[in-house]
């Protein structure tokens, strides 16, 4: 199973202001990528914040050193990602895992996993929605790329 050497932190979103500076859209929860200082890779080339606040609704609004094209991903490289702590995991180590039940049944691969109110979902390439809570998921093994879920959380064949 590949990994990717980069990961997306954000999109560039809407312009904000005359300066240059835009919207991060889907931005990271850590904030670190989006302070003055921080180094992205937009484009496959390394582009520098040089100037960062708040807008509406606390997303980051950020001016890089030089433009970039509305919609570009903003990425860093994967291994400056700080390392999780036992059972958590990055989104983009869960999407492409097979999904089969403890008994044996393939439901799938994860596609996507999307926010929830109350949990993550893991949406899978059949459609399947499943809720990423310890009474559905019982083993994320990264190393043969499957995960394990409990019966009953998907309808019968």
């Amino acid at each position: 199973m590949s990994v990717p050497d980069n990961v997306i932190v954000g999109r560039v979103g809407r312009p904000h202001g005359l300066d240059g500076s835009f919207i991060v859209e889907g931005a990271s929860a850590d904030e670190r990528w989006f302070q003055v200082g921080a180094r992205l890779l937009v484009a496959s080339s390394e582009a520098e914040v040089i100037g960062a606040r708040h807008g509406s609704g606390g997303r980051p609004v950020v001016l890089l050193d030089r433009p970039v094209p509305r919609g570009a991903a903003l990425e860093v490289p994967r291994a400056a990602l700080p390392a999780t702590d036992p059972g958590e995991y990055y989104t983009f180590e869960l999407v492409g895992l097979e999904v089969v039940e403890e008994q044996g049944r393939a439901l799938g691969h994860v596609a996507d996993v999307l926010p929830g109110v109350a949990n993550e979902a893991l949406e899978l390439d059949s459609g399947l929605l499943l809720p990423l809570v310890e009474a559905c998921i019982r083993e994320i093994d990264l190393e043969t790329g499957r995960i394990r879920v409990a019966v009953g959380f998907a309808e019968a064949d």
